[in-house]
């Protein structure tokens, strides 16, 4: 995302007693986790969460971050890297997760995949964009009012929430987990509505079909890789809840997630599957249209090869072919031509050869 000149380079907000507060745009990630609660009198007390929004990172705004919180010198460079896999490490009180979102475009049969990474440290939690999105698929938009807007209506969406939120920031971590990995079923709707379209197409005879096919199919494959990687991510939290005292309801947030996830792996296989038989359908198909076309162009030079027989046999001129000296032999070397080309014909069209 090009940042304009309107535009904030962060934003951050408190949670209080599990209800959002307002956004307000920074200038610096030491002011974002400073800055004061609008509609509410509550500082950095206990139970109260802080939530920066990195809509478009820099390196100026990184290096300040890593500098701040102290970060682990393999965790900036990760900072500083996008084009990662959704993983989960930790880095002393530090942790740090990747997510893959993902956003389907009917009009191109792609799969847009938007990466974000999360921080989170004591009570505090950053959310850096790495594209142009959020973690809903929304495009980010390019002015200050504009992601006000966008984060005044999800907090409407929150309210239902609040049982959640009431657990610390690392309920924000599963809640955006789940966000991301919901994101994928409306994608799996596209991929398969557009695989239900190639199936008329190769029953239709259309030779575009094969290309279609294989593009799709990577982008199924590219769903997949996401979505397995994010399984891993799970089952990596799901490992550490023992380990780092994650209360038992957080837990089974993770358990919906990861059954969620279930769902999308098993989605995403069977269409790689069924577009494997497509494919398989497909070529049998064009060798049967081949092999019908061969049939046709047999037929047809058999019949062509029948004139050509006897027109070369009676342009020998020999002296002895009673024919060449008859007056009714031009004509019935013709008329065998065409006779013996019709005979042909009839034999081929009732064996289905034409």
């Amino acid at each position: 995302m090009t940042p304009t000149s309107e535009s904030a380079p962060l934003f951050s907000r408190r949670i209080v007693d599990s209800e959002p507060q307002d956004l307000i745009a920074s200038e610096s990630f030491e002011a974002a986790l400073t800055a004061p609660n609008y509609g509410s009198d509550a500082s950095a007390e206990s139970g109260t969460i802080t939530q920066v929004i990195i809509p478009d990172s820099t390196p100026e705004l990184l290096a300040e971050i890593a500098s701040a919180w102290g970060l682990h010198p393999v965790l900036v460079d990760d900072l500083y890297h996008a084009n990662q896999r959704a993983k989960v490490e930790r880095y002393d009180n530090v942790l740090f997760v990747v997510l893959k979102s993902a956003v389907y475009i009917d009009a191109k049969e792609e799969v847009e995949f938007s990466e974000f990474h999360l921080l989170m440290k004591d009570d505090a939690l950053v959310i850096i964009c790495q594209d142009d999105r959020f973690i809903d698929g929304t495009p980010i938009p390019d002015s200050r009012d504009g992601i006000r807007e966008y984060f005044t209506n999800e907090k409407r969406g929150w309210t239902k929430d609040r049982e959640l939120l009431s657990l610390g920031p690392e309920a924000l971590i599963y809640r955006f987990l789940d966000t991301a990995v919901d994101g994928y079923f409306p994608v799996l709707d596209g991929l398969q509505f557009d695989k239900d379209g190639i199936e008329r197409q190769v029953f239709s005879g259309d030779t575009a079909a094969a290309e279609r096919i294989y593009l799709l199919s990577q982008e199924v494959i590219d769903v997949l890789h996401n979505s397995t990687h994010l399984n891993r991510l799970t089952q990596a939290l799901g490992q550490g809840a023992t380990k780092y005292a994650i209360p038992d309801e957080l837990r089974a947030y993770l358990d919906d997630v990861t059954d969620h996830l279930t769902r999308v792996l098993a989605e995403a296989g069977e269409l790689r599957e069924a577009l494997s038989q497509i494919l398989n359908v497909n070529s049998t198909l064009v060798a049967q249209r081949q092999n019908e076309d061969m049939k046709k162009i047999s037929g047809w030079a058999a019949i062509l090869f029948a004139p050509t027989l006897i027109g070369a046999i009676y342009g020998m001129n020999f002296d002895d072919m009673p024919e060449l000296h008859w007056a009714f032999g031009y004509p019935m070397a013709l008329g065998l031509m065409v006779g013996l080309g019709v005979v042909l014909y009839a034999v081929f069209k009732i064996k289905k050869w034409m």
